[in-house]
Order: C-alpha cells, then structure tokens, then sequence
C-alpha cells in the first residue's frame, strides 16, 4: 500500500532582485499537519518530486499560534497565516506565494517594513512622562476598554493590506491596519493628547481619503479585527478635525 502524500507547488525566488520560478515538492503525510511542518519537512531533506536536490525554502515564522504576524502567505489564492493552515482543510497540490504587495527577500519571505514605518508615521504609541512611576492609569469606559482590547489584537501580519486593492508597491497608501492603530491609540486616555497629530498624518497623501472601502481588508484580517469600523471611524475623526480648523482659521 502506496503511502499517502502531501504535494506542494511553491514560488521560489533566490534574491530580491532574481526572477521567480515555481517548484514542486511530495513530502509524506502527516495528520494534523500545518503548512509551516511541511515546510520543515521540505527542510529536512530539500529535494523536489522529481528528486533534485534543491536550496531549502526560506520562510518567516516564530510563534506558530497566530500572534506574531510573521508567517504570512499566500496559500492557493488566499492571504493567511500559514502556522493556522491545516493540511486537511486545504485543497491539493498546496500552493505557496509570498506576499505581492511587500519586496520579495527571498523565496516566501517578504519585507514588510512599510507597515512599521506606517504605525511611526501615525504615532502608534502612547507617550509616558519619564520612566517613574506614574500610579494608576486615567479610567477607561468598559465598552472603550472592550474595543480597545479587539484593536489591540492586530499583530502587523499584512493579510489586510495583500488584500487591499487601493495598497500597491508604487503608492504611499498607509492601509487599514495603520488607520485601525489611530482609532486605538485615540481611544486611549492619555493617548488622546497627541490625536490630533496622528489625524494630520492621516489626512495627507495615502490618507484615510485614498481609501476605496472595497471592505476587502476585514474579510481578509485572521484575528476579525473590525476594520471598516476603525476606517468609518476614523473618516468622522479628519472631517470633524477639518472643520475644526476651518472654524479657527
């Protein structure tokens, strides 16, 4: 009896700068496998189906429980987490790409620093005065805490943005998650200081007023974050600000 297989076709590229070229890989079956052990198993032994000995496939991964972000790709059209991808509930051959809208480094792995240097642009972050201790926090509202705590899940991983049609290579688009993180940090106490300059960030060019609402990005994003909430939000937020300083002129 024949042992069952998995089969996968992944697009390789060697370096950034290479042409991509696809390969086909037949590792042993294994129940309740994900497609990062797949690709461990590829690791091990690196050769293809045809038995050519090949350079091991390189990927991004750490957590492997969907929390760091870092394994994202595209699994046979769709932009997910590949830790979370189970073999069983994927239609053979696998097919592995890396992410469109992010430089390839190599292989499956992607560059994905234009999202952290969006989430600078926008001041994701809460300032501190000094590193002292401070004493208890302002109070926040349970239903301020409760959609703070869902915001507070995106873990920078890009699904929203691979989807997103308005985010390409050649624009300077900031992107859901970026907007989703001004809501957050808005919502914040303290944080509320600075909303203002994170507003201004999001009203210039790649701004809240580029974005298409094609929706694409919460039906992409793996932790449900409610994008288009953040994104309706955060359009009320600039337009009253607008006013405002229209008002004040």
């Amino acid at each position: 009896m024949s042992q069952k297989t998995i089969k996968l076709k992944i697009k390789r590229q060697d370096n950034p700068r290479s042409k991509p070229y696809w390969q086909e890989f037949e590792i042993p079956y294994q129940p309740l496998s994900n497609v990062i052990s797949c690709l461990q198993d590829i690791q091990k032994s690196p050769a293809t189906a045809n038995e050519l000995g090949v350079n091991p496939v390189i990927w991004d991964c750490s957590c492997l429980e969907e929390v760091c972000g870092s394994c994202t790709m595209i699994i046979n059209g769709r932009v997910r987490q590949a830790c979370t991808a189970l073999v069983d509930q994927i239609e053979s051959p696998i097919v592995l790409e890396p992410m469109s809208k992010f430089p390839v480094v190599r292989d499956l792995m992607v560059d994905r620093n234009r999202m952290f240097r969006a989430l600078k642009k926008v001041k994701a972050w809460v300032d501190i005065d000094g590193s002292q201790d401070l004493g208890e926090g302002p109070i926040m509202a349970d239903s301020v805490r409760a959609t703070r705590y869902t915001l507070s899940e995106c873990m920078t991983c890009g699904c929203c943005l691979e989807a997103c049609p308005q985010y390409t290579k050649d624009n300077s688009f900031l992107g859901a998650a970026a907007f989703s993180q001004v809501r957050l940090f808005n919502l914040h106490p303290t944080g509320a200081m600075h909303a203002d300059e994170r507003l201004e960030e999001v009203m210039g060019k790649g701004g809240i007023a580029d974005c298409g609402n094609a929706q694409a990005c919460v039906e992409a994003c793996p932790k449900n974050i409610p994008l288009t909430d953040s994104i309706a939000d955060i359009s009320r937020q600039t337009s009253l600000k607008l006013l405002k300083d229209l008002l004040l002129k």
